[in-house]
């Protein structure tokens, strides 16, 4: 039948250990929300500033760039100050997620599903 509760203590570990991964997940959430990374184009002319979630927090544009004429290289040059900052968030949130489950002793390139 069932030889003692062996099989139960085990249980018990991994339970621990998944709780305990939650507990990182969550506070990784919460470090990557108060994380910034700021994108730039036009040499720094446009900044885009975003959480490591990817959630935009604020714009900064060199007013000299405002001319009437120029109105689709600004909106170009706000696009890829926004897509930088999304990127570099991504590369800043995926670096965390591999400390994370490095420290948890998990493959490196495993993919969890937050």
């Amino acid at each position: 039948m069932l030889k003692g509760l062996g099989g139960l203590g085990d249980m018990g570990k991994m339970m621990k250990a998944a709780q305990e991964m939650q507990d990182k997940m969550g506070q990784m959430q919460e470090d990557l929300a108060a994380m910034t990374v700021v994108g730039e184009s036009g040499a720094g002319m446009v900044k885009a500033t975003a959480t490591a979630k990817g959630e935009l927090t604020a714009l900064d544009i060199d007013p000299s760039i405002f001319n009437a004429d120029d109105k689709e290289v600004v909106e170009d040059l706000i696009l890829a100050a926004i897509k930088d900052a999304q990127q570099k968030a991504g590369e800043k949130h995926q670096e965390e997620m591999a400390k994370l489950t490095e420290g948890m002793g998990l493959p490196a390139g495993m993919k969890l599903p937050f």
